[in-house]
């Protein structure tokens, strides 16, 4: 699988956040993407994704221009920002819910994910009295459980304990020997040269590759 961006540039209010970019990536590979905090990481995440539109330029996946066409993979997983999940249900509950959708995988694969992200404890805990940390735990899961060809991930690392990050750098890397494509997106250096192949460095809109991983 191959993602193409061609001369992409994206603006908001005449401001240029993401200035004439063109880079691919290919299944086999984690990417990393970093840069400080409003540097345009999470805007170009929301562009391969799909969920916003380039001002101007393509993106191709596998070829075909999914905002011309309206098509998008159905094995792309995304985390950006804050997930949003019930609140008044348990973390398990809600991954169910959304594992209900598609019928891919059953309660038992639900569970080993939650045990995946150190969750299983409080995996019938409510949603709304879950802390920054498992809030954040159980959006990396449901972005994983499904075992997605192509995964976005906007600061997955963010308020979880090493432990955890640990297990889940050992996931990842796991999962690109499978020929997965990853995308990572954080401003702590540490993380991405863990694990990636290729870092993209982001500074006021422009994207360049790092020479030194």
């Amino acid at each position: 699988m191959k993602i193409e961006l061609k001369n992409v540039s994206k603006s908001f209010k005449k401001i240029k956040v993401i200035d004439d970019v063109s880079i691919s990536f290919e299944s086999g590979h984690i990417y990393g993407f970093y840069g400080r905090n409003g540097s345009g990481k999470s805007v170009l995440q929301k562009i391969i994704s799909g969920l916003y539109t380039p001002t101007t330029g393509t993106v191709l996946i596998d070829g075909v221009d999914i905002n011309a066409t309206g098509t998008y993979p159905s094995n792309m997983r995304v985390l950006i920002e804050k997930p949003a999940f019930f609140p008044d249900i348990s973390g398990f509950e809600n991954l169910k819910l959304l594992a209900d959708i598609n019928k891919t995988i059953d309660e038992k694969k639900i569970l080993e994910i939650l045990e995946l992200v150190n969750l299983t404890e409080e995996k019938n805990k409510k949603y709304s009295k879950y802390s920054l940390g498992m809030k954040q735990k159980l959006g990396v899961a449901q972005a994983i459980m499904e075992d997605p060809d192509i995964l976005i991930l906007d600061e997955p690392f963010n308020g979880i304990e090493q432990a955890t990050v640990d297990k889940l750098t050992e996931y990842f890397l796991s999962k690109k020997k499978e020929g997965k494509l990853i995308i990572v997106s954080t401003h702590i250096k540490e993380d991405l040269t863990k694990l990636s192949d290729k870092i993209f460095v982001f500074d006021n809109g422009k994207v360049s590759e790092a020479k030194n991983v």
